[in-house]
């Protein structure tokens, strides 16, 4: 095998899952200076719509994914969602009005959607089998990565924020004025280095063959592996446009055996949203000033927590196969559940500092290890192959729909109900999940996907 042109490759294609993971997160340590710039500092329904409306363009990009990848391959498509982060990046760091932002974040949002869908299948249909598993994770590691590159150069960004400084004075400071835009615009280069190097990739064989290209896809392949790898892979995948060819029923989504899996996978995805884990990495502001930190020690702190987010999806890739997927979302939703009641209890008697960060970075760890990669893992095992692509679909705009809606909700239930209250609500959904875990799924692990389909139809 051609070991360094396979993980080259995989390295250019994952630059778009390290740009998810920075626009994602690059908004959270901006939104200090940026509500101030844009006057929104008094109105949760339009702070809730800044950091949330990128998940709209995420939705719809993701939506679209299969179509245009489809349609115009692999290779155009990462492109085209390098182009869209270079844009979003651009704009958003140029405009001087509300609804410019908001637009230039849709465009980011698509960006994310697209990448978020097509860079691991790109990744998974150029890979040889048999570490396959191992490149598709190098995308969840670099989405890990970006937020925590965000967070790093948001804290190298901001200026010294004086202690007690007052709106006016943040909105006339260096920050207020330009340091927020220099934090998008630090995405410019990730994401230009993207643009550039994604013309240099090959497309997929598997994409080239449905399109008949059988020339393209064949040289490609030895390029990969060797003249006996590339047959033997063109052999196998004609195979399996012959085994598949027919066109998804969509009825089949309806049917009685169908529908217990397609409602275990759309909770799974809600739910790893509704966890709350997010609201620390976009509402880092709310959360440690509640807490008792200053801005600088909020844009610190953040640092912390993408750090120990790195550390434990590393752990979590290597224990996901043996300690299966089942058991481990049983701890995490658990887990959280408990870490949520107990960070309720400190903000509801102001019990403040290192007590509120520990807790945090103990759920971010929870997190990472658990919710963030199984679920993904579960969802690419449950559903059978009849149905798997709709199915996968449903389940991405469930996931895109529930995070939608947290971020969304986030500042109005926080005024509402204050931290401890928003806190144990979030305590309450993860006992919640925690219960229908325990319920409904059944454990995957160590099962190929025949025996997994075969076990579901039985119950």
């Amino acid at each position: 095998m051609n070991r360094k042109f396979i993980f080259g490759i995989t390295l250019i294609s994952a630059l778009g899952g390290l740009l998810f993971g920075y626009d994602w997160v690059v908004i959270g340590g901006a939104k200090p200076f940026y509500e101030r710039f844009f006057d929104i500092v008094n109105s949760p329904n339009l702070q809730g719509w800044a950091m949330s409306s990128a998940l709209i363009g995420c939705l719809f990009g993701a939506l679209s994914s299969g179509f245009i990848s489809d349609l115009y391959g692999r290779k155009p498509s990462l492109i085209g969602a390098a182009a869209l982060f270079t844009i979003s990046a651009l704009g958003t760091g140029y405009v001087s009005q509300f609804t410019p932002f908001i637009i230039f974040r849709l465009v980011g949002g698509l960006g994310i959607g697209l990448a978020s869908a097509i860079s691991p299948v790109y990744i998974a249909e150029i890979a040889p089998a048999a570490t396959r598993g191992r490149l598709v994770s190098v995308n969840q590691l670099t989405i890990v990565i970006g937020i925590l590159l965000a967070q790093i150069v948001n804290l190298l960004i901001a200026d010294k924020v004086d202690p007690g400084a007052s709106d006016q004075a943040i909105l006339n400071s260096w920050n207020g004025q330009w340091g927020w835009r220099w934090m998008f615009w630090a995405e410019l280069a990730p994401a230009l280095l993207f643009f550039i190097l994604a013309f240099f990739i090959p497309e997929s064989p598997r994409f080239l063959l449905k399109k008949g290209d059988s020339n393209e896809a064949r040289r490609i392949l030895t390029r990969i592996g060797g003249a006996a790898y590339a047959q033997q892979e063109e052999e196998n995948i004609n195979e399996s446009f012959t085994e598949h060819s027919s066109r998804i029923n969509w009825s089949k989504l309806r049917s009685k055996k169908i529908r217990p899996i397609l409602i275990i996978g759309i909770v799974l995805a809600a739910f790893q949203q509704w966890c709350g884990i997010n609201v620390i990495f976009n509402y880092a502001e709310e959360v440690f000033t509640s807490a008792g930190y200053s801005l600088n020690d909020m844009l610190f702190n953040i640092v912390i927590t993408g750090t120990v987010n790195l550390i434990f999806t590393l752990l979590a890739m290597r224990v996901v196969d043996s300690w299966g997927r089942r058991k481990l979302l049983l701890t995490g939703s658990l887990g959280l559940a408990v870490i949520y009641l107990t960070m309720g209890i400190c903000f509801f008697f102001e019990l403040k500092g290192l007590a509120i960060l520990s807790l945090v970075l103990l759920a971010i760890a929870t997190y990472a290890m658990t919710l963030a990669p199984v679920t993904w893992v579960v969802l690419s095992e449950i559903f059978p192959n009849s149905i798997r692509g709709a199915a996968m679909a449903i389940a991405t705009m469930s996931l895109w729909i529930a995070s939608f809606m947290l971020t969304y909700t986030f500042p109005i239930l926080n005024k509402w109900l204050n931290a401890s209250g928003t806190f144990w609500l979030y305590a309450f959904i993860c006992i919640t999940g925690f219960l229908f875990i325990l319920k409904k799924l059944p454990e995957t692990k160590g099962k190929s996907l025949e025996e997994i389909e075969k076990l579901e139809t039985k119950n």
